[in-house]
């Protein structure tokens, strides 16, 4: 075992997971970030942060042969021992890196099945997992045979966007053909697949070993498709313990995991059980903490924070030593979340005792319940989200708060 401080260079270009890094800087060891320049003035935890690099651009736009010189120049004199990919549009930055530096964790191949959508869903269909029923847009046979078997509504989803942004609803095989024409080249950047109609739920976890050594379902009661497209409310609260549905979906996500190969790190897996025969279906994953402030509402519930867990689990590989998963607990949370016509809301008036954290993102109003009773916090939600509604809402959708990372 290696107790010496260990150097991680950690990617993200959105703003999130200063908790990883504080942990990371915790246990000893040296902590580099890479962002997006234009992420220059956030308050990053700059003093748990050894050295913070920018790079021009943001999400896709990165130069990755110019990020792997800033890192080839970083390595003259430091060794990096581990690459951790903060956001899902980092994935591919940190497998691109790893595989040109030869440093370990995943690579450009497994790094797919957590990034693009059309290679999740080949792989968990060969898996024998549930998937709606989908085409890739290579060829027009296949779609012409795709659309004419496969009853509509469809959706055309972007292969490797991070969030509901981009999806479009298509209700026939003429609708469908003209978004196609109007994706003209970049139709093959897309997938098309049934839409169907159901309950979405997520599962938040963390991996060891190729092992679930913890993982949290909970049910969006307005899904990110429908804020992103419709404005509104954003709601999610964790499901009964031990129930059918929470069953059901561990061993889906277990099934996920093995069959995509993932060793270690954070997971976020969404799942939708359909109305019309009950069944689950596997929808997306990704090799990260869920956005929307999901981590908040998972540790009021369980008291584990993923960040934190996470980059303790980064240390543990690194060093070579033993990870041990603190105690949890059973409680109940939610979060309800929305866009807010003011820049900071004030959301005093939300003094309930169950109250456990205020969303502190501008232009958003938001706030995370707990409590031992899931009835309560339920009904908590339902409060909020009318006096959200008619106090702060707007669905104005700006850009850069349409993707809840």
């Amino acid at each position: 075992m290696d107790t010496s401080g260990k150097t991680f260079l950690c990617i993200s270009n959105y703003f999130k997971g200063n908790a990883f890094l504080i942990s990371l800087k915790k246990q000893g060891n040296r902590v580099f970030l890479v962002t997006s320049e234009n992420l220059k003035e956030h308050p990053w935890a700059f003093e748990y942060i050894d050295e913070v690099f920018y790079m021009p651009g943001q999400d896709l736009d990165w130069d990755l042969n110019l990020l792997l010189q800033g890192v080839g120049g970083l390595m003259k004199e430091n060794k990096i021992d581990a690459i951790v990919a903060l956001d899902d549009y980092d994935v591919e930055k940190a497998t691109f890196l790893r595989e040109n530096l030869r440093i370990s964790g995943m690579g450009q191949t497994t790094g797919r099945y957590f990034r693009d959508k059309l290679a999740m869903r080949i792989k968990a269909q060969d898996a024998g997992i549930n998937v709606p029923a989908f085409s890739p847009l290579f060829n027009d046979e296949d779609i012409n045979q795709y659309a004419d078997h496969i009853p509509a509504p469809w959706v055309l989803k972007p292969r490797s966007e991070a969030s509901a942004h981009g999806i479009i609803k298509v209700h026939n095989k003429e609708e469908l053909w003209k978004h196609i024409h109007e994706l003209g080249d970049n139709r093959l950047y897309y997938l098309v697949e049934q839409f169907k109609p159901g309950d979405v739920y997520h599962a938040d976890g963390l991996m060891l070993d190729g092992k679930n050594i913890f993982l949290t379902v909970s049910k969006y009661l307005a899904t990110p498709m429908e804020i992103s497209q419709g404005g509104g409310i954003f709601r999610s609260a964790n499901l009964e313990y031990g129930s059918a549905d929470e069953k059901a979906i561990k061993k889906v996500n277990k099934d996920i995991m093995k069959a995509f190969g993932l060793k270690s790190g954070a997971t976020h897996t969404e799942f939708i059980k359909c109305h019309e025969d009950g069944e689950i279906y596997f929808l997306e994953t990704s090799s990260r903490v869920g956005g929307a402030h999901l981590a908040e509402m998972v540790e009021a519930a369980t008291s584990i924070n993923l960040w934190t867990e996470w980059a303790k689990i980064e240390d543990s590989l690194a060093r070579g030593k033993e990870y041990k998963l603190p105690k949890s607990v059973k409680q109940y949370a939610g979060i309800v979340l929305t866009l807010s016509k003011f820049q900071n809301p004030d959301l005093s008036s939300f003094d309930d005792p169950e109250v456990y954290f205020r969303v502190p993102l501008e232009y958003h109003a938001g706030l995370i319940v707990r409590s031992k009773n899931r009835d309560k916090v339920l009904a908590l939600m339902d409060d909020y989200a009318d006096r959200l509604t008619r106090d702060f809402s707007t669905s104005a959708a700006a850009p850069e708060v349409k993707k809840f990372h």
